[in-house]
């Protein structure tokens, strides 16, 4: 019997009818994986023409006007298709508690799949001892744990701008997101890591920095499922990051925070120390310590540069609260906040809630690890296994029931009878 051989058929196969065609077969493969029919008791299915990718373009393009399209249309609950999954959101804020705390709905289901996704680590997949060991990593990020981490914050910060503010003879013009990334980046990496051992730090520094928001821009389409290999040289860039925070190169870092050199005891106890993926897990720590801490930097000083008063209130707090420690502002003056000193800047923190009211898009999803019934206060809502269930807090800061002209930062200043306290309790009040 002979062997099929394809080689008369490749100038047809690689033509461009014959990739259409088979562009067109993959689309109605992927349709037909993906296409689903609501069952009783299920939440209203929001139906999605585009296989796999569903309604994702447009919850990317424009997060509040796609979601809030679909509270009216659908009510608060409802279930849509998102890169290849399927997620029921639930918007009502008094049903939140049911998603959070229901011991059936897995936030580590939700969050291995990312971590392999976005990361590639693969172990926490299948090592939930690793993964409880790694959790109480958390610890040193509080109580004496984290007034260590702010003061050494607070160093990294001056060694990043008082070489600059003193060499400076004339000004340059920067980006302001470019600027805010610089500056946190680099504050954070040597806050976490400590400082690096190497001739040229600078060029090591920029060319991470610039590696890692080129990684960070992709994301939300990595988290979503989209194979790496569609995103450009996304896949190389990962592997040139992990290579970067492997067990051999931290070791030319000098000063670990405490919570580094816990993960690292950790990981070094179910990896060989050779192994790459602790770069990976290095990675997912970096990233969570930097992509949302440089963009709500970036929203709200933009806010407070359109914003001359405001400005000029934080000022304010932040001179008098110097000069009543005894501390001096300028070059050569080394300035000392203690938390609860922090915690008293009242305008600041109504200033950065703000901006993260208008400016935050972030979610909370769990995993549904079986077919079960969610007993809300309105309905009961069935829910299939595999798919996950989200709640969307933003929604509720776009709401002018909540928020009087919910679209304008507002900051109020100099009134008599509105004080700071209760700016912050406006803020607060109506968090999520």
């Amino acid at each position: 019997m002979g062997r099929f051989s394809p080689e008369p058929w490749l100038p047809q196969l690689l033509s461009p009818r014959g990739l259409a065609l088979a562009a067109a077969l993959l689309l109605l493969v992927l349709f037909l994986r993906t296409r689903r029919t609501r069952r009783p008791g299920e939440p209203p299915l929001v139906k999605s023409w585009l296989p796999f990718i569903g309604e994702a373009l447009k919850l990317q393009r424009d997060p509040i006007g796609f979601m809030t399209t679909l509270q009216k249309q659908y009510g608060d609950i409802f279930t849509v298709l998102l890169g290849g999954k399927y997620i029921t959101f639930i918007l009502d804020p008094f049903q939140y508690q049911s998603v959070i705390k229901n011991q059936k709905l897995s936030f580590r289901g939700f969050s291995n799949k990312v971590l392999l996704r976005v990361f590639s680590i693969k172990k926490l997949v299948e090592d939930d001892a690793m993964n409880d060991e790694l959790h109480t990593c958390y610890q040193l990020l509080q109580g004496r744990h984290l007034d260590m981490l702010m003061e050494n914050t607070m160093q990294s910060l001056k060694q990043v701008f008082e070489p600059q503010l003193l060499k400076t003879t004339s000004w340059h013009t920067e980006s302001l997101f470019t600027f805010c990334n610089s500056v946190i980046f680099e504050m954070t990496l040597t806050t976490v890591y400590g400082s690096i051992l190497l001739g040229h730090r600078k060029t090591f520094i920029t060319e991470l920095k610039d590696d890692f928001f080129k990684f960070d821009g992709k994301f939300t389409q990595l988290a979503s499922g989209m194979p790496i290999e569609l995103l450009g040289n996304i896949k190389s860039i990962r592997l040139k990051l992990i290579k970067l925070l492997t067990t051999e190169n931290l070791a030319k870092f000098q000063g670990w925070s405490e919570v580094v050199q816990r993960r690292q005891d950790i990981l070094e106890k179910y990896y060989l120390p050779q192994d790459i993926e602790i770069g990976a897990h290095h990675l997912g720590l970096l990233w969570a310590s930097v992509a949302n801490t440089a963009p709500t930097m970036s929203w709200t000083m933009y806010y407070l540069l359109r914003n001359p008063e405001a400005m000029a209130v934080l000022r304010d707090e932040i001179d008098h609260l110097l000069q009543s420690t005894g501390q001096k502002k300028g070059p050569g003056f080394s300035i000392h906040l203690t938390r609860e000193q922090l915690d008293s800047l009242v305008y600041l923190e109504s200033t950065i809630l703000e901006s993260l009211r208008l400016s935050s898009f972030s979610s909370t999803f769990r995993f549904v690890q079986e077919d079960l019934t969610l007993h809300l206060e309105a309905q009961d809502c069935c829910l299939r296994k595999g798919d996950f269930v989200g709640v969307f807090p933003p929604i509720l800061h776009y709401d002018p029931e909540i928020f009087e002209a919910p679209e304008v930062n507002k900051h109020q200043a100099g009134n008599e009878n509105t004080s700071a306290r209760c700016l912050v309790t406006r803020f607060n009040h109506h968090q999520p």
